[in-house]
């Protein structure tokens, strides 16, 4: 009998785990994940920014869980040997019509407390990067760049040391609530045909977590998606030549766009030294597909039968449209990068990889846009966990185990 069973390795389960053993050295603690290994698709996918929390809105559990959680994923690199580069950002503003956003961009990182944020005007642009053009920038000096995969094999590691489990090839298919003798217990079945029984049960499934949140419906509990359903985007990324990647110091932003619910395209440097540029956002007919033509039949149906993304492809039909057209076509992502840094030539531009987030929605076709956790009895579910849940894992981790607590009390 596990205390808490927790489904999926990715970053943030991993996390949890390891808080709940910090917790209580002496608990039984298993971790189960259906791939092979840690870290296999969103936090093995993702582009390795150290987020500061500028775009979060005040109050919002991003914002609080960012803040902290950037802090002591930086300790905790520290104490590992985890190589990281604190190597700031711009949001850069191209013209006049951007410059209110970036107003009330800078209000919002003023509220969420983010050290040395400061406003730049064309000249001091460039003394931070000599090689980018635009009109204003807000400057965020706390953005950094870490290999995510080597934070979540860390925590795995750490997990083993203090006595927890962690089991791979092992797809959840079910979880029945028992009643026995010392209390009501979860029954977690899984594809290679073994069962566990745990006390509490955590499901950190990422691009699965509604599924994984069906079983404990389909077993009497309340539903702890309530309709909802992930829709999967793919980020596709662009890798700059090596005489590229040198213009580029740091990150470099857009200022976002509201009528898009993503950031647009955007500089990010790596821990290995490639510079990435992207990702674009565009629905994806695989959840865990990473290649343009990727397609899983289950997944497909599950996006295109769902009136939640037809109702959000109405809304943002010319903005996507424009991203799909870029997304297949290089020169036209170059023009766009281009905009920020022009000595950029398509020479200097190459396919790269991709990622797949996990974005939930309502029928309403509106986006779940902050954290969500949502418990069924003693089980709790992570339905939305986007970016910046890999800078804000350790502080995710530490809240679902209060949420544990609190259940437990």
């Amino acid at each position: 009998m596990a205390d808490v069973a927790v489904i999926g390795a990715g970053i943030v389960g991993l996390a949890t785990a390891r808080e709940l053993l910090l917790r209580r050295p002496d608990s039984r603690v298993v971790v189960l994940e259906k791939e092979a290994g840690p870290a296999v698709h969103q936090t093995g996918h993702n582009s390795g920014v150290i987020h500061a929390g500028l775009y979060y809105p005040a109050g919002s559990l991003k914002a609080q869980l960012c803040r902290e959680g950037r802090d002591e994923l930086i300790r905790f690199a520290d104490e590992h040997g985890i190589p990281y580069r604190l190597n700031g950002k711009l949001v850069v503003a191209l013209d006049a019509s951007e410059l209110p956003r970036l107003a009330q961009l800078h209000a919002r990182g003023t509220a969420n407390g983010i050290a040395g944020l400061r406003e730049l005007g064309p000249e001091e642009l460039r003394e931070v990067e000599p090689h980018v053009v635009g009109l204003r920038a807000l400057h965020v000096p706390g953005t950094g760049s870490i290999d995510y995969r080597e934070v979540a094999r860390a925590y795995a590691a750490d997990i083993e040391r203090r006595g927890g489990t962690l089991r791979f090839g092992r797809e959840v298919t079910g979880i029945e609530r028992r009643g026995g003798s010392g209390g009501a217990e979860h029954v977690i079945s899984t594809r290679a045909g073994e069962q566990l029984a745990a006390r509490r049960v955590v499901a950190c499934a990422g691009l699965q977590s509604d599924r994984v949140a069906r079983l404990t419906a389909r077993a009497g509990g309340g539903g702890a998606a309530s309709g909802r359903r992930v829709v999967p985007f793919r980020g596709d990324y662009f890798v700059l030549a090596p005489e590229a990647a040198r213009l580029v110091r740091g990150h470099v932003y857009p200022v976002p766009d509201p009528a898009f619910p993503f950031l647009g395209v955007h500089f990010s440097p790596r821990i290995d030294g490639q510079v990435w540029a992207g990702p674009n956002a565009v629905p994806a007919l695989a959840r865990e597909g990473y290649g343009r033509l990727s397609l899983d039949l289950r997944d497909a149906r599950d996006v295109l039968g769902y009136p939640g993304f037809w109702r959000l492809a109405a809304r943002y039909y010319r903005t996507g449209a424009g991203e799909i057209y870029r997304d297949v076509v290089k020169s036209a992502a170059v023009r766009e990068l281009q905009r920020y840094l022009p000595e950029l030539e398509e020479r200097h531009v190459s396919f790269g990889p991709s990622g797949v987030r996990a974005q939930v929605l309502g029928r309403d076709g509106s986006l779940v846009d902050d954290f969500l956790m949502e418990r069924e009895g003693d089980v709790l579910h992570v339905l939305n966990a986007p970016s910046p849940a890999a800078t804000a894992s350790l502080a995710i981790g530490r809240r679902i185990a209060d949420r544990l607590d609190e259940a437990a009390a």
